[in-house]
Order: C-alpha cells, then sequence, then structure tokens
C-alpha cells in the first residue's frame, strides 16, 4: 500500500497515565491541579486534545475516584486555553491472578474489576469530547496481570459513549481489536466513521517495528481517522512514523519520561518537540477548532452538581 502523508495533523499529549512512573519523574502530574496545569501548558505548545487519567494526589497511584476526574475537567474548562478532552475509560479492567499454580482466587492486590456503568461514571458527569475503549483483553506488562475487556463489556461501554454523545478513541493494541472495533461500528454500536489510537511497543500488544506497524495501518479502514505512538526512546521516531503513513500524533509522559539522554521531559516540551517534527515534514499542526469539526465533536459542560 503506498504511503499517504498527513498534511494536517493533530497532537494528543498523554498527560499522566496508569503506569508507575509518578516516582521516576518529578514531572509525572498527580493532583487535579497538576494534571490540568500539564494539560494547559501542553495545549499553549501546540496538542489540540488532551488525555487524561488521575492520580491519587498523595501517592501518585493510579485512581478511578470521580471527584479527581471533574476537578481536572473544571480546571480545564475553565481555562483561557481551549483544547479537545479525552478522559480515559480504561480503569477498572485489570485482574492480577494468582501463582502458576493457583491462578484464583485472582490477587487482591492490583485486581480492580467493576462493571461497565461504573467506568463510565466519570464520562457520563465530566462529558469529554472524547474517552478511550481499550478495544480488547491483552497480557500486559507483568506476569499475572491481564487487562480485561470482555466483548460484552466492550459493548455495553461502547454503547453508553454512543448514547452520551461522547466520540470512543479505539485503543487498538493490535490487529485483532481493529477487527473487533470494526465488527462495533457493522453492529451500530459504535457511529462510523471511527478514531483509533494506534498502540505499538507495550507488552505483549503490537510490538513497534514497521512492518507491524503499517499491517495496523493497513487494518484501519479508509475513512476512519487514526493517530498513533511508540514508548519511550521510540516516541519522536513515531511521531514521523504515524505522520508519514497517514495519521496523527500521540506523544506525553504517559507513554515517555525522556527528552534526550539523561534528561527529564515535561509534556509541553514532548509536545513542542513534536510539533516541530510535523512542521519540518513539510506538514502543519491544526488546533482544537479544527479537531472538532474533522471528528465532528462538540464540546459541552459537564454535568451541573
Amino acid at each position: 500500500m503506498p504511503l499517504n502523508m498527513n498534511k494536517d495533523v493533530f497532537i494528543t499529549c498523554a498527560v499522566t497515565g496508569s503506569g508507575s512512573s509518578q516516582d521516576r519523574s518529578p514531572h509525572v502530574p498527580r493532583s487535579p491541579a497538576q494534571i490540568a496545569d500539564s494539560a494547559i501548558a501542553a495545549a499553549k505548545a501546540g496538542a489540540a486534545v488532551v488525555h487524561c487519567h488521575v492520580r491519587d494526589p498523595e501517592t501518585g497511584v493510579p485512581s478511578r475516584d470521580l471527584g479527581l476526574y471533574r476537578e481536572v475537567t473544571d480546571r480545564i474548562r475553565e481555562s483561557e486555553v481551549d483544547m479537545v478532552l479525552n478522559l480515559t475509560a480504561g480503569m477498572g479492567g485489570d485482574m492480577v491472578f494468582g501463582d502458576v499454580e493457583n491462578p484464583l482466587p485472582v490477587s487482591e492486590a492490583g485486581t480492580d474489576m467493576v462493571g461497565a456503568t461504573e467506568r463510565m461514571a466519570h464520562v457520563a458527569e465530566c462529558l469529554p469530547e472524547i474517552c478511550t475503549l481499550d478495544c480488547g483483553t491483552m497480557n500486559f506488562a507483568e506476569a499475572d496481570y491481564v487487562m480485561t475487556n470482555t466483548p460484552g463489556m466492550l459493548r455495553a461501554m461502547g454503547q453508553m459513549m454512543t448514547d452520551l454523545g461522547v466520540k470512543p478513541e479505539i485503543e487498538a493494541f493490535d490487529t485483532g481489536h481493529l477487527w473487533f472495533a470494526k465488527e462495533l461500528v457493522k453492529e451500530g454500536v459504535l457511529d462510523g466513521p471511527a478514531l483509533v489510537q494506534l498502540c505499538m511497543g507495550v507488552p505483549w500488544g503490537a510490538p513497534n517495528d514497521l512492518n507491524t506497524f503499517m499491517a495496523m495501518v493497513n487494518n484501519v479502514p479508509d475513512d476512519w481517522t487514526w493517530s498513533a505512538f511508540s514508548l519511550g526512546r521510540d516516541q519522536m521516531a513515531y511521531v514521523a512514523a504515524s505522520v508519514l503513513g497517514g495519521g496523527n500524533v500521540r506523544v506525553g509522559l504517559e507513554d515517555n519520561l525522556w527528552l534526550g539522554k539523561g534528561e527529564l521531559a515535561e509534556n509541553w516540551q514532548l509536545v513542542e518537540r513534536a510539533g516541530t517534527i510535523i512542521e519540518n515534514m513539510g506538514a502543519r499542526v491544526i488546533g482544537p477548532d479544527a479537531v472538532r469539526e474533522k471528528l465532528g465533536l462538540v464540546k459541552r459542560a459537564p454535568v451541573a452538581k
């Protein structure tokens, strides 16, 4: 398939994530104020979309607390800087099994399994333009941890997103996730054309070699919009690869803590560097209004308290 370079590119900044990175860099934001401030700085640097998780402000441990999501949303919406808000809906699907001889019962430490309505509660209240839908179950890095998203759960959450008028960003960690995403659109659970994030190099999903990447790209329907990212030192290389392949880009501290060897990054610096790469390739970085028009998004206030 010939490459079709994207000339109008939007940048997503994944601000903090849900990994154990909070103690590896002082720049990983923890509190709602820190998360919102980092998102605002990223938007000023050129990010049209900010993708946000929340963390316990004291420990930095990932959280599903509705009040924390609401505070982040209010701070971003009340700022003078415009951006498309993308909240995760990936939390609440974490299963950690026991040892290899005694996998059940699951380990209470690390297991966080809740129903579809609870996983979507913050989305229903905060009403972001976009929320994520991790479109499959996957062995995820650690020995006994499984990121759990059954077809039934995904159908239920996807229908909730459609009914709320929130655009799902399909997180595809492998080609089978794209296969199921296309089925969700075919069934009418999700509206087409869809929005996809290609997640490369995440153990144990799609490896981040270019052959696999192009296999992922070639499995995205022509009328869908997609972005891609990879981890760590490959983050900026995938900015270029994504633009060249016809997509948009994601950078941020969720996926990479480093600006260079021995130099810890801030979110705005990663966005700024991505923008430089995009423009040096002859493309332009588009802003939040252009993204809303492209994806049919509506900016709304959260549900009144």
